[in-house]
């Protein structure tokens, strides 16, 4: 259920309860997230499902209906809704012709955010699994998509660093090959500003930056 009384200032404060926390304190705060997590998300204007589905959208080149989407850390199911992640392809499908989609398939670590994509009727199947721990039901071959904002802080920008080597280090492996890769200056709201900061910069300012991955897997 939405809370129409919670403010920018209000998902501030729950972000940073997730500062220093193990994955277990993780899947709990989700789990408590999860009733408002949408409209917390378009208080931040959080946009990268919406890039993720368009920058996708815009470069798959094969037929939607023989292919499978496995939405990774699928959250409440905002990537299945927005522009309906299961076309891969253009326009939102009629119901009648639902059967021209491919199957969409949600992971996710927290029971309650699954919960709410299973609200979404987007997802035919939805399985819980801690990233980095429990196998996805990934298949061979197929494209990888990704979206990553440009957080302050060491801990963002080392993370950032380990990702880049990493993407590096599949590539040079023979795992994948990049596909594309696109800017963006509008990723989400910069949640660490003040509202006395806030004030004094222009709306671009407001925003952290981010960037979009397209990777096409080897078939091994």
């Amino acid at each position: 259920m939405s809370d129409c009384s919670r403010t920018l200032d209000d998902v501030k404060t729950l972000l940073r309860a997730f500062n220093d926390t193990d994955p277990q304190q993780t899947k709990k705060l989700y789990d408590s997230w999860a009733e408002t997590y949408d409209q917390d998300l378009d208080l931040l204007n959080y946009r990268a499902p919406h890039l993720a589905v368009d920058f996708l959208d815009d470069n798959f080149p094969g037929a939607r209906e023989e292919v499978q989407v496995l939405d990774v850390a699928c959250g409440s199911g905002t990537g299945g809704k927005t522009g309906q992640c299961q076309r891969a392809g253009g326009s939102t499908l009629p119901q009648a012709d639902r059967s021209l989609e491919p199957a969409l398939v949600g992971v996710d670590c927290s029971k309650g955010m699954l919960d709410q994509a299973a609200k979404t009727g987007r997802y035919q199947d939805l399985r819980l699994a801690l990233l980095g721990s429990d196998p996805l039901p990934a298949q061979t071959g197929g494209f990888v998509c990704m979206a990553r904002g440009d957080h302050r802080g060491s801990p963002s920008e080392d993370y950032g660093k380990d990702l880049q080597r990493e993407l590096q280090l599949m590539e040079d492996e023979g795992l994948w090959s990049p596909a594309g890769h696109k800017r963006t200056l509008r990723y989400m709201q910069d949640p660490y500003l003040s509202g006395e900061s806030i004030q004094d910069l222009l709306t671009e300012e407001r925003f952290l930056s981010g960037t979009v991955y397209l990777y096409q897997k080897s078939i091994q």
